[in-house]
């Protein structure tokens, strides 16, 4: 299993968890979605991962003081 994938040209990262069914990640996945993730499943060994990726949409930046 690896810590990210590439999809698309797009880098995804693995949320850490294997699940031992399809119904599982995809309750996963939806909480992911619900808070602004783009989602990808992949099923290896016989598991299911779900790697997630979201973009920035601001970036904060701290004056030195």
């Amino acid at each position: 299993m690896t810590n990210y994938r590439i999809v698309n040209g797009r880098k995804y990262i693995w949320d850490g968890q294997a699940c031992l069914s399809k119904e599982a990640v995809d309750q996963v996945v939806s909480r992911y979605q619900s808070e602004g993730f783009e989602t990808e499943i992949v099923e290896e060994e016989g598991k299911f991962l779900a790697y997630t990726r979201r973009e920035v949409k601001k970036v904060a930046v701290e004056q030195p003081g």
